[in-house]
């Protein structure tokens, strides 16, 4: 099968609705918080599409007016399609636009019982920064993950 990872556009707000759906059992973004999120938040969409034009995942990150932090803030692989690395090209995409654009650090949050993505996040160099008690809908705890984007002789000259 062969992926392709592209920006998401908004003809693409269906697709990614289906996706959450499959992929989430809970805590999943309305339509309209994707729309949002697809047309007017300083985020950007990045999609992996098979040969036939099928998204099978997406990242959104989000990133703050003058601030060299970036959020992950929604990643996700349709459950037919995980272990395929998928979600390791679309990881490793993700943090190159985010260092493209000047993030330094890559923030995001990830429920403790999610041991596929815990894992992925570990292997692509994310750390564990801080428990969040509690964190999702159903009573789940979660980690909050970083991974630094440049070395410490990348940073920025002030």
């Amino acid at each position: 099968m062969t992926v392709t990872l592209r920006q998401g556009r908004p003809e693409d707000l269906g697709a990614i609705v289906r996706l959450e759906e499959a992929a989430f059992a809970g805590d999943r973004f309305s339509r309209r918080q994707l729309w949002h999120l697809l047309n007017r938040a300083h985020a950007l969409t990045l999609v992996a599409e098979d040969e036939h034009g099928a998204l099978l995942g997406y990242g959104l990150l989000l990133f703050r007016r003058g601030s060299s932090r970036v959020r992950l803030y929604s990643f996700c692989v349709h459950p037919t399609a995980r272990g395929g690395g998928i979600g390791r090209r679309l990881l490793e995409a993700l943090e190159a636009v985010a260092r493209e654009r000047g993030g330094e650090r890559l923030e995001l949050e990830v429920r403790v019982d999610n041991r596929v993505a815990l894992g992925l996040y570990r292997r692509a160099g994310f750390r564990l920064r801080r428990w969040l008690d509690d964190y999702y809908a159903d009573g789940c705890a979660g980690w909050q993950m970083e991974k630094t984007l440049v070395a410490p002789c990348e940073g920025r000259v002030v």
